[in-house]
């Protein structure tokens, strides 16, 4: 009887055990079955705004697009303008030089009308004259105004000054397209098209429900949802121009900079989240980079392409898991770049060749035309170079030194008269030069693509050595001074075997003093 008290009061406490685990279990359901019923609520919920809020985008962002659109072509027509009127102004000058040795008398030339198109061609070209040099006139007393004594060279400044008409037209059509960028969500509620409104529905999402959330890769596709909200915001935001805003310092990166963010928990690795910012000046930032640098970019405008060259290294240092060779968008960008400069070297750089009775005249229209032409080369020339630390180092290369010093200014130099006049020009082309390309050459000899130019400045020395000759102790001073500033210039470019064969011949004996300089 004992041992059958022990074996019910045994059964009786297992009894008691797995009733008590029973009602545990029972209460853990009914908490889960609440909880799953919460979040399922919420799943719904979300749904239903997502597929409101896609409905709403899929009518709106066409608006978006077209507004967009129109401020990229309201820009490409201003550029287009002013790259026309540029080639207009060198098609007319050097047709002008050219006409001078034909004065044949020949049938007129009639369109449909009767008319003679040399009349009316005449006519406009004389109007293009007059502005032309109206515009010139305008710059050199603006320059005076600034810089009192400093030399300047015509063709180093950009010919960039629009008529009031076309100022006046341009504003009107970009005043428009804002004030139509405004109005696009006019008859929107905040909460589907405030990014602050559309951004608290995921964050809540993230905060309450974080499994899901990740499973849904919700994180991967807010880049593409804020897209058009971001466009709306950048539609007038052009890096190419002053003032410019920082893009970091609009309401879109303030808005979503600390999406995700919470005080009390650490950031995961992993989380898509992080990358939210990084995705948008991916896909918004570069691609719109993109399109102003191939529509509204003048490579020959010095202060366009110091700040879109400035921009991108700031971008390069701000984002760097965008900014690398590797990216879509980055290749993209720096293609449509190195596209846009070997454009403008084709379509726009012309140096004329005329004969040396021609180019006498120092202060005939002829020679002046081709010293504006050679310093636009200049020009260009250090504009590319401003790219170095962006662009490879190959394609820098062959852009400034094969397409445009050995192509256009190394054949202009020796096909000139030797002179002072010529070291000056030397001087500004090696001054465009980056210093870093020359800071970890080995040996006595520079860049191949150099040679020609380092060849053309010894003999540079040795024809000026020559001329002076036979000259006034001034003129003979004055010779040896230029033979030591070319000394010099081959120095900067690491060029030794150059410095040793101009130091013997003329007798430099403070070689080891000009080679400290070379840095």
């Amino acid at each position: 009887m004992h041992a059958g008290y022990n074996a019910n009061a045994g059964r009786f406490s297992q009894i008691k055990d797995d009733l008590a685990a029973s009602e545990s279990a029972i209460q853990q359901l009914e908490g889960s079955s609440n909880d799953n019923a919460d979040q399922y609520k919420f799943l719904q919920e979300m749904r239903g705004y997502v597929g409101d809020l896609l409905e709403c985008f899929s009518e709106k962002v066409p608006a978006v697009l077209e507004l967009e659109a129109a401020m990229h072509q309201l820009l490409r027509q201003r550029a287009s303008r002013l790259v026309q009127r540029r080639q207009d102004d060198i098609k007319d000058e050097s047709s002008e030089f050219a006409s001078l040795s034909n004065k044949a008398v020949m049938a007129p030339n009639l369109d449909s009308f009767g008319r003679d198109r040399a009349s009316y061609q005449e006519a406009s070209r004389q109007r293009r004259i007059a502005e032309r040099e109206a515009r010139r006139t305008r710059r050199r007393q603006a320059r005076e105004q600034k810089v009192e004594g400093a030399e300047h060279r015509e063709g180093l400044s950009s010919d960039d000054e629009e008529t009031s008409t076309d100022i006046t037209s341009f504003n009107m059509e970009r005043d428009r397209i804002i004030r139509d960028s405004r109005k696009v969500f006019e008859d929107v509620v905040e909460d589907f098209h405030s990014l602050d409104f559309i951004k608290s529905h995921f964050e809540v999402w993230r905060r309450e429900y974080p499994d899901c959330y990740r499973d849904a890769y919700i994180g991967l596709c807010l880049p593409k949802l804020f897209n058009p909200l971001v466009r709306l915001q950048l539609i007038a935001w052009n890096p190419l121009e002053e003032p410019c805003p920082n893009f970091e310092y609009m309401l879109w990166f303030e808005s979503l900079l600390f999406y995700g963010f919470e005080e009390d928990s650490a950031l995961q690795k992993g989380d898509e989240d992080i990358g939210l910012l990084p995705a948008i000046v991916e896909k918004v930032i570069l691609s719109k980079l993109s399109v102003l640098a191939e529509q509204a970019w003048d490579p020959l405008s010095c202060s366009q392409t110091a700040r879109l060259v400035a921009f991108i290294h700031r971008l390069i240092e701000g984002y760097p898991t965008v900014l690398h060779g590797d990216n879509r968008y980055t290749q993209e960008l720096l293609k449509t770049i190195v596209l846009r400069i070997r454009l403008t070297l084709d379509d726009d750089i012309f140096l004329p060749l005329y004969p040396k009775n021609v180019m006498e005249n120092r202060n005939g229209c002829a020679y002046l035309f081709y010293q504006r032409q050679f310093w636009t080369c200049v020009k260009l020339l250090g504009n590319i170079l401003q790219w170095d630390g962006i662009l490879s180092y190959s394609c820098l290369k062959d852009l400034a030194l094969d397409s445009t010093l050995n192509r256009y200014i190394l054949s202009a130099l020796q096909t000139t008269d030797i002179g002072e006049e010529n070291v000056q020009k030397c001087q500004k082309v090696v001054e465009c030069l980056p210093v870093q390309w020359f800071s970890g050459l080995k040996g006595q000899q520079t860049l191949p693509q150099l040679e020609p130019f380092c060849r053309y400045l010894t003999h540079l020395a040795s024809s000026m050595h020559r001329g002076s000759v036979g000259g006034s102790d001034a003129e003979r001073r004055t010779t040896k001074e230029q033979i030591r500033q070319i000394v010099r210039m081959l120095g900067r470019m690491n060029a030794l075997d150059h410095i040793i064969a101009v130091a013997e011949e003329h007798g430099v004996k403070d070689i080891k003093l000009l080679l400290e300089v070379k840095s």
